[in-house]
């Protein structure tokens, strides 16, 4: 249906789509379609709004600059023309090309406009984004990143602007207007070009953006923040000509401020602006403890998220049931934590703590499981008993094993596999060789978590013979 326009927008608009060959050519048309539906009600043209998009491949590449196409209706069928690269997902490349054009006189954009990233992703790059997408964030870009259900959400959410919840959505590729309204609005929030306004909230700071109407040499701000409830707390700051952004941190938590910008022009009168941003509550921390990369002998724990009021975290484990207990300290900074030398198929009840610069502390817990420690059988001996029969034996495997999985792969036909009792170490195999051909024949022992690893023999039985040790 038709879109109000949402006038008084002015930035420079990038995506950043994954073109790659993870990403299916349904998945891609569904994309193409919430970019053009997302966009409808922006005004486009050389003062509103300007948009480009950029490939995630192996290599990245623009598919149009910002200021080729200024008409919402050139800019809509330029992303119906968009067409799949494939390759690899190098998102690492792409960011750092994506943070050359987003201020490059070359690729159409513009030196005094907001700047906005959207990233749409399935959650997997084959190199890193942290560096790239930290300085794209640190030159005043902000980040909105749609995930389609497969990232790792401690990766992403640290790589979007903050708060997460408003820069960082995880959606199903056939549910994308779920979320249409709420990234625009969110994306509409952060463009608006003609008044001062906040981004990267959180629950003790925000950045301040506004509009460039003065110089070095034509003036500066005079910036007044305080508590809306207690204006007698007023701060000031001083603020140079040339800037057009600023962070205020050191603020509480939950708390409406008034913010006033005056700028001082000595060529002409320039009215304030003002607006009224609140804080996010504390971050209470540990929010979620995930549990990863399980193996015999130990796993990473990670949590989510790490404010800057934590100090260090405590990880204690210790296995169910029992009394034993082992302490890990970790720097506050950190998110996760290897924990090694464990018991294999074993459960661990794993407590991570959070202790705050103020005193308090916070705890959470979750349970993780040790693999069971898996092993390859030993001496398979495969001896001819006919022409075409083999009998296949061998040692036992370590461990508690639940049976072995005996697989014959023979060089034309079918492969053939029987499944054997833990007790059982020997089996009859029929048909398994023809004269002058080779088969192959495997053993693997079965644990309750996961299988052991094979031994495989060769057999090759020549013409007129008997039989014949395939040891």
């Amino acid at each position: 249906g038709p879109q109000p326009s949402l006038s008084g927008s002015e930035g420079d608009l990038l995506f950043l789509l994954d073109s790659s060959g993870s990403v299916s050519n349904y998945e891609f048309s569904k994309v193409k379609e919430f970019i053009w539906d997302l966009i409808r009600p922006f005004p486009f043209g050389p003062n509103d709004v300007q948009t480009s998009i950029i490939h995630i491949s192996t290599a990245p590449t623009m598919e149009f600059p910002f200021d080729r196409y200024l008409s919402s209706g050139t800019v809509q069928q330029a992303i119906r023309d968009t067409q799949q690269l494939m390759g690899d997902t190098n998102t690492g490349k792409a960011l750092s090309y994506a943070k050359e054009k987003l201020f490059s006189d070359e690729a159409g954009a513009r030196p005094d406009v907001p700047k906005v990233l959207v990233w749409v992703t399935d959650g997997f790059s084959t190199d890193d984004i942290s560096e790239p997408m930290q300085l794209l964030k640190d030159m005043g870009v902000t980040v909105f990143i749609v995930s389609t259900g497969r990232g790792n959400y401690l990766e992403l959410s640290a790589a979007a602007s903050q708060p997460p919840e408003k820069h960082l959505h995880f959606v199903d590729v056939d549910d994308l207007p779920i979320i249409t309204k709420e990234l625009r609005d969110a994306i509409a929030d952060a463009i608006q070009a003609n008044r001062l306004h906040a981004v990267d909230v959180t629950s003790s700071s925000f950045r301040l953006v506004w509009p460039k109407v003065l110089s070095q040499e034509t003036g500066y701000y005079t910036l007044e923040y305080s508590p809306a409830e207690h204006p007698s707390r007023k701060r000031t700051k001083q603020v140079p000509g040339d800037h057009t952004t600023l962070v205020l941190s050191d603020l509480a938590p939950e708390t409406t401020y008034q913010v006033a910008l005056i700028p001082e022009s000595n060529v002409r009168y320039v009215p304030p602006q003002s607006t009224r941003v609140t804080t996010l509550a504390e971050e209470i921390s540990p929010a979620r403890v995930l549990i990863s990369e399980p193996g015999p002998h130990g796993f990473h724990v990670s949590w989510a998220p790490t404010p800057g009021s934590v100090a260090a975290y405590r990880v204690l484990y210790g296995p169910l049931p029992g009394n034993a207990a082992e302490l890990l300290e970790v720097d506050g900074t950190r998110n996760g934590t290897a924990v090694r030398d464990l018991a294999p198929n074993t459960t661990y009840l794993v407590t991570v703590t959070a202790l705050y610069r103020s005193g308090a502390e916070k705890s959470l817990s979750a349970k993780a499981c040790t693999r069971e420690e898996s092993s390859a059988v030993r001496h398979l001996r495969l001896e001819s008993v006919g022409p075409n029969a083999v009998k296949a034996s061998w040692a036992p495997a370590d461990g508690k094993v639940l049976g072995y999985r005996v697989r014959c792969r023979r060089p034309s036909g079918a492969s053939s596999l029987l499944s054997v009792p833990p007790r059982t170490l020997s089996v009859l195999l029929t048909e398994a060789a023809a004269a002058g051909a080779a088969s192959r024949v495997c053993v693997q022992p079965v644990y309750g978590s996961q299988p052991g690893k094979d031994l495989c023999r060769a057999l090759h039985v020549r013409p007129g013979e008997r039989g014949r040790d395939g040891a």
